[in-house]
């Protein structure tokens, strides 16, 4: 797997990072086989418990890691200098003659992931806003605007009811060979901060706020430069890095 640029930081008991170590990398495989092969079935089961294929050559995986080292979640980003898997294998995704941009500002969000084993779904809301939070400031680090995603349609209406913008390219389809609905999308980031900031400001806020380990506030790029047009105070409080309800 390819480590670029990445995200580092604190959320309540959680580290939002990218995964680097052998550990770490063996975990996030682990994970991706319970999701995508044995709950999923969008791909074969292993032999080892672990899924791993050719996109992690060039694709870098975001993690939420809990304090006693477990893996909550997980989302491996695919920049545009490589292949997407929209391209090759989830091609069926897309409506026909759909033409992906593959500029620079442009990635893919794939293998998007919660443990399966977590059935509250008020833990699980939140969590997929830190995954989203961890995405949000990787696009920082990397200057990329636009996402493709594709994600099983449950999720899809998920982020949704979160509050987070996204854009279908086309309807779900039935994904052999277990007819997993799922579907394909583009998130542009710019987009997501205007229509956050417009109906859920405070979320806004908290998405652009993050924790070192040392307990430094840091705000992201892209909301300091729009801080006086979206009306955020120039000190974070202490409320905005507490995770909101969902």
């Amino acid at each position: 797997m390819q480590i670029q640029a990445g995200v580092d930081f604190y959320e309540r008991d959680l580290v939002v990072k990218t995964l680097s170590t052998r550990d770490e990398l063996e975990k996030a495989y682990r994970l991706r086989h319970k999701v995508f092969a044995e709950t999923l079935r969008w791909v074969p089961p292993t032999e080892d418990g672990q899924e791993v294929d050719m996109y992690d050559l060039w694709g870098t995986s975001i993690g939420l890691v809990r304090h006693d080292g477990q893996l909550l979640g997980l989302a491996r980003l695919l920049p545009a200098s490589g292949e997407f898997m929209l391209e090759r294998d989830l091609r069926m995704l897309l409506p026909q003659g759909h033409v992906l941009r593959k500029e620079q500002d442009t990635a893919e969000i794939t293998r998007l992931a919660l443990d399966p084993a977590i059935r509250d779904k008020s833990l699980s809301a939140r969590l997929m806003l830190t995954l989203i939070k961890g995405i949000y400031h990787w696009a920082l680090v990397r200057d990329v605007r636009y996402f493709y995603l594709e994600v099983e349609y449950r999720f899809f209406r998920v982020l949704h009811g979160l509050g987070i913008p996204c854009d279908p390219l086309g309807l779900p389809v039935a994904l052999p060979p277990a007819g997993a609905l799922s579907v394909a999308a583009t998130m542009d980031i710019a987009k997501c901060e205007t229509v956050l900031a417009q109906k859920r400001p405070l979320l806004m806020e908290w998405m652009a706020t993050t924790v070192t380990a040392e307990g430094k506030v840091v705000r992201g790029r892209r909301s300091q430069s729009r801080e006086v047009e979206l009306g955020f105070p120039s000190q974070a409080r202490q409320s905005s890095f507490l995770l909101p309800a969902a």
